[in-house]
Parts: C-alpha cells; structure tokens; sequence
C-alpha cells in the first residue's frame, strides 16, 4: 500500500509494512474487536513473533497502523496549509486536502474512524495527542492570525476542530459505509464554505 510505504519508507522495513497492510485487510473485512492476531498472522503468513517483535501485541498494532494514517494525512495537509495565504484558503486547504485523502485511501480512513477511541484511551494516549497537535499546528497558527484580524471569531480553541473538520467528517464517514453515494470531493466546494462559515466572523463571511 502507497501509504505505508510513504511513512514506512525502505527495505528494512518491508515486513513491517506487510504485516500493518495484512491487519488493516482483516480490520476492514472483520471489525477491529473481532480481529485476532491469529487472523492478522494467517493473513501475512508471518510469525506470532514477527508480529510481536514488530508492535508488542495487537493494541502496540493498532496504534501503529492508526498514526501510520494520521501522518499520512498529515503528510498531504500539510503543505497545503503552509502554502496558504490568508485564513480563509488555510482552512480551505484543510477540509479539501482531507476529503481528498479519506477518497484516495478508504481503507485507512475507515480505520480511523473504527480505532479512534480505542487510540484515544490506550496507553498511547499522550503519543496521539502530540500527533493531534502537529495535525492542527499550522492551521492553529492561521486561525489565531484571522482572530487577530478580526475575520475569525474568539472560541475556545478545542472548539475548531469540530467545527471546521466535523460536517466533512461526517459526510465522510457515511460515505465509507455506503450510506451515500456521491464521492467527497464532488461536494468539496460546499464543506470548505461550511467550514469557513462556522469560524468566521458574519463580517467575512
């Protein structure tokens, strides 16, 4: 898979890459929970071993294989903000280059949604809360511009987040589960002025 082997670049780790790609196969096709690494295991035609050697056990796999998604994204979002010019083409750039990745990689996309809460309550907690603030950091910092301009309203910063990212998300959500037919990026236009809309003061919108 393209993704892994951007963030798992390299001969030395082919195995590694082999076995996350074989796992994300079997938590697509089964459900995480239902999973084992047994199943994992058959799938690669690797060793227990191998897999433990790797990632500690299925919990250790799952975190890997969920910020192996998250800097994907990252990897794709992030120069696109950077190369923005005012606040409002820094949050177009967020919510475009985000449905573009989740129609580019459903798999991964499907597992993020599928592993969130159980990355967010594991013993790597503290790692996806500093992924989460590099994910956000160039855009934070554009949003805090556009507070000081006065094009973007003062809210709490764990706020923005879920407004900016959230219709996008859930659009994106249903759309993996077949639930509505039209691709994300068909509706781009439409959830980037959502988006903008629901930070910015009425005077720039």
């Amino acid at each position: 898979m393209a993704a892994l082997e951007r963030v798992e670049p390299g001969k030395r780790s082919s195995s590694k890459r082999h076995i996350m790609a074989c796992a994300l196969a079997c938590f697509d096709e089964m459900g995480l929970e239902a999973t084992k690494i047994d199943d994992i295991r058959q799938r690669a035609e690797s060793s227990i071993g191998s897999i433990y050697h790797h990632f500690g056990n299925k919990e250790g796999l799952v975190a890997a294989l969920y910020f192996a998604a998250l800097d994907d994204q990252l990897a794709l979002m992030q120069p696109r903000i950077l190369a923005a010019s005012t606040p409002r083409e820094a949050v177009e750039a967020l919510i475009r280059s985000y449905l573009g990745w989740v129609e580019q990689q459903p798999e991964l996309a499907r597992f993020l949604f599928q592993a969130r809460h159980a990355v967010a309550s594991g013993p790597r907690k503290d790692d996806l809360t500093e992924r989460n603030q590099r994910r956000y950091g160039a855009l934070l910092e554009w949003l805090a511009k556009g507070v000081e301009a006065g094009v973007i309203r003062r809210l709490p910063r764990e706020l923005y987040a879920s407004l900016l990212i959230g219709q996008a998300e859930n659009y994106c959500r249903a759309w993996l589960s077949g639930r509505v037919k039209g691709a994300p990026t068909v509706h781009a236009d439409i959830f980037a002025d959502a988006a903008w809309r629901s930070v910015a003061e009425a005077v720039s919108r």
